[in-house]
Order: structure tokens, then sequence, then C-alpha cells
């Protein structure tokens, strides 16, 4: 297949840098979360949601609906742990490439 210079291929969302960069943001902060000693009341909510997101960036280009609700019940139940927040930060960078969230 021929293609003219400067065109990409298209590519599936296992090459997508954006679902790449979430996996990768994802897994660090579930690493995180889950070496972190202290137990607080909604840690299950933080783990439910990053799985959530794990398998949304494993099944192909998330919805981005489906990501901002995630990352604000993740943001709502991890935020004030501070030896969390630049964890939850490259998650929010990650879901951020996206696009912005949708008004209305």
């Amino acid at each position: 297949m021929l293609r003219s210079s400067g065109q990409r291929p298209v590519t599936d969302s296992k090459d997508d840098p954006r679902v790449t960069g979430l996996r990768t943001a994802v897994s660090r902060l579930r690493r995180e979360l889950a070496a972190h000693p202290v137990e607080f009341a909604d840690r299950g909510i933080a783990e439910d949601e990053l799985a959530a997101l794990a398998a949304m960036a494993t099944h192909g280009i998330p919805e981005i609906p489906r990501l901002r609700r995630s990352l604000l019940l993740i943001a709502g139940s991890i935020g004030s742990v501070s030896a969390l927040s630049h964890g939850l930060s490259e998650v929010r960078a990650a879901v951020d490439l996206f696009g912005p969230p949708s008004r209305g």
C-alpha cells in the first residue's frame, strides 16, 4: 500500500498513545494505592474505578463521558490522600488527552 509522505497509517487503539498513556497512569496509581498502608473510607470506590479505567483502556478507545465519570469518582475518593496526588494527577492528564469534558 502506498502512502504519501506525512501521512500516518490508521492504527488501532493499542497503538494510540493516549490509550497507552492511560494504561500506564492507571497501572501506576493502582500500584501506589495497593501499597498505601492507610485504609480510608472510599478506598474501594477508587479501586473499582481504577479497575474500570484499566478495562476501558484494554478494550479500545474509551468513551470520554465514562472516563470523566471514573476520574471524578477516583478524585473524590482519594483526592485528600496527599501520598497519591501525583499518581492521580497523571491519571487526570491521561484522561485530558482524550478531549475536554462535554458541555451540556
